[in-house]
């Protein structure tokens, strides 16, 4: 869902930026409240997992492909405003360095993947989590429905930017019908990744998924030893 630059026009790309800019340096005070000096590497870690993924595309069918946007992952992984950092700080990379996504729309990425993506992700993930067993073994699925909402979600506000703002000749109906119909398919791929990404961080230290300590009670994110060693094996 990278906007390239050109597809909405000055003011919409403008408006845009200003809430981007308002979105992240609101995050930037939120940070402090989730990050400490253990978990704060998980941030760069998560980033770089992002970027990474959202370098390879699957397939969605007629010749479409989608890409992790990473929103709910990053939320759940280590905090919702840590989150709008991780993906963006990708978005901005990719569009300085790698022409992904246009330089004058950046502003309307981090709206759509950086904020969206990840409010809704989280949002999602908590209301889901609350209805779950408290155990570690609900902290994945309960991410993977936010991932599968958050990504036509995100899809819906492109739409009325592009309703407000756009530029290209294609009617707003059928742009909602197009990118809702496909984002949907694509949050399916979104909700296997991400379920699979937080699954394996939680199995190993769910007390350093954010979503994880919101949600569980202590005893819950306890690290269990993986067993006694025989002393067979041990010799």
């Amino acid at each position: 869902m990278h906007v390239p630059d050109g597809f909405l026009d000055a003011p919409t790309s403008v408006a845009t930026g200003v809430i981007a800019a308002g979105g992240i340096a609101l995050a930037l005070r939120g940070a402090r409240r989730e990050l400490d000096d253990r978990t704060a590497p998980m941030a760069g870690l998560v980033a770089t997992f992002v970027f990474a993924a959202q370098m390879v595309n699957f397939p969605v069918g007629a010749g479409t492909s989608g890409h992790l946007m990473g929103g709910a992952l990053a939320a759940v992984l280590v905090g919702p405003w840590t989150g709008v950092l991780c993906v963006s700080v990708v978005l901005g990379v990719q569009a300085l360095l790698m022409a992904d996504g246009g330089i004058t729309a950046l502003g309307t990425n981090v709206v759509l993947l950086g904020i969206t993506g990840v409010v809704v992700g989280w949002l999602v993930f908590r209301g889901v989590a609350m209805v779950l067993p408290k155990r570690p073994a609900s902290i994945a699925p309960a991410a993977a429905i936010g991932a599968l909402v958050s990504v036509p979600v995100a899809s819906l506000v492109f739409t009325a930017l592009f309703a407000i703002g756009g530029t290209v000749p294609v009617s707003v109906s059928a742009v909602a019908t197009a990118m809702v119909g496909w984002h949907t398919l694509i949050g399916i791929g979104e909700a296997v990744v991400t379920g699979i990404a937080v699954g394996a961080v939680v199995a190993v230290r769910p007390d350093l998924v954010y979503g994880a300590r919101r949600v569980l009670p202590t005893r819950e994110l306890e690290i269990r030893p993986a067993g006694p060693v025989s002393r067979g094996a041990a010799a």
